[in-house]
């Protein structure tokens, strides 16, 4: 039996690397070898057991790789083709998929988050990727793994924060918290057409990759209040859109605060505590406010139009990848992006 190495939970604080069985692609599956993957901060939440996944899975949900092998019924793709797979593989043919929500497949909150979730994930040597013909999409010549590395999950997530938020040409748009979601959901805001995107962050570095990828105006909370400052810049009218990109009780708040009745509020955080409304900022339930959130969207055609995008040069996504491991590393891996050392944005992990 062939194994291969793989990035395993064993119980909340440990992630090690174990040899598990290579899979075999079964009727409307792909084996593929993975290239280059990453680590998501979702991981981290894993890691620490504060969404829970069974033991003995192998983590990961970012994967960029070239077919191996194909099941029964997969057809026009071929052995040996460089392709992505979204974080979420909906089946495309469930009521939900057809209803408009492929994130949900099968009718079930976050039923699309297969990889690292329910099934084996991508940091491995190799991945069984569900519903093939629905998922798989090659990468276009001339594209690098690492330029095609952020659209699996954190590129179609903060666009889809900026795209579920309705930002219209002309807006006034939060982005709070710029980790690489939120970096994202900023370059989305200046592709949608933002006039002006007002960031908040306390890290340097972070505040300067979101002026590279479009913010107008930075502001470090730890030298300012940033709901008091938000409100200053937007002389008390706030903003059309708030975007919540941290995934806590403080920042969620905050995104309230700062928008103006009628806006809308763009949830793109993993919350892993209790979260309430603030009724003053809330204006009691009747401020006209939106509160919506989103998992990000998966399948074949949205990774097509990420990797057009980048293929256009309008987002250029790769100076966020600080930090390069081989899988042989991930522990290390997961010990520096879990505490934030060093200045990491992300990682790319390659077998």
């Amino acid at each position: 039996m062939r194994t291969m190495k793989a990035a395993v939970f064993k119980g909340p604080g440990r992630i090690v690397l174990e040899e598990k069985p290579i899979p075999a692609p079964g009727a409307g599956e792909a084996l593929v070898k993975i290239t280059t993957t990453t680590i998501c901060g979702t991981d981290v939440h894993i890691l620490k057991g504060e969404y829970p996944v069974a033991q003995g899975l192998t983590i990961g949900h970012e994967p960029v790789g070239v077919i191996e092998a194909l099941g029964p019924g997969v057809t026009g793709y071929a052995v040996g083709q460089r392709v992505v797979a979204g974080a979420i593989t909906p089946c495309g043919q469930c009521h939900t998929c057809l209803d408009g929500h492929p994130s949900q497949c099968g009718g079930k909150a976050m039923g699309g988050w297969r990889f690292g979730n329910t099934i084996d994930g991508a940091q491995a040597e190799y991945l069984l990727v569900p519903n093939a013909m629905a998922n798989l999409e090659v990468i276009p010549d001339g594209l690098t793994d690492e330029e095609v590395l952020m659209c699996p999950d954190i590129m179609s997530t903060g666009f889809g924060g900026a795209e579920s938020g309705g930002i219209r040409i002309g807006d006034t748009v939060v982005v709070f918290a710029q980790g690489p979601i939120g970096l994202c959901a900023t370059a989305g805001a200046k592709l949608k057409g933002a006039s002006r995107i007002i960031v908040v962050d306390g890290v340097p570095a972070r505040l300067a990759m979101a002026r590279r990828l479009g913010a107008d105006i930075v502001v470090d909370y730890t030298k300012v209040n940033p709901v008091d400052e938000i409100m200053r810049l937007t002389h008390g009218q706030g903003a059309d859109v708030a975007i919540e990109a941290l995934g806590t009780q403080q920042t969620f708040e905050s995104c309230l605060r700062v928008l103006k009745p009628g806006g809308t509020l763009s949830s793109l955080g993993v919350y892993s505590g209790k979260l309430s409304l603030p009724l003053d900022a809330f204006a009691a339930g009747l401020g006209d406010h939106k509160i919506i959130t989103t998992l990000c969207p998966g399948g074949k055609e949205r990774m097509r139009r990420l990797m057009n995008v980048v293929a256009s040069g309008r987002v250029d996504l790769k100076p966020m990848v600080t930090h390069r491991f081989r899988l042989d590393q991930i522990e290390q891996a997961y010990e520096l992006f879990a505490n934030q050392r060093d200045g990491v944005l992300k990682v790319a992990i390659t077998p």
